[in-house]
């Protein structure tokens, strides 16, 4: 099986895109405007339009859970 090709490092850099900071102030909690940054990142890092329902947004609060779900979409695109 192939590395995944979003992973947290990668999350975490885009998160600390949003404001100009050092990854090492990204904290594990994820507000509604990092969110949406993130995902606009992810959108123009892979070329991928990312449709969310409520369950997948709820996941998303954390690094991690976004770490899950982007991998999941980003996946499946490629897959395709």
């Amino acid at each position: 099986m192939s590395e995944p090709a979003l992973d947290r490092k990668d999350v975490v850099a885009m998160v600390a895109s949003f404001g100009d900071r050092p990854v090492d102030e990204v904290g594990e909690r994820i507000d509604s405007i990092q969110l949406a940054w993130l995902v606009h990142q992810v959108e123009q890092r892979y070329g991928v339009q990312i449709e969310l329902d409520d369950a997948q947004f709820g996941r998303m609060s954390t690094i991690t859970g976004a770490v899950d779900v982007l991998r999941e979409k980003v996946m499946v695109v490629e897959d395709a």
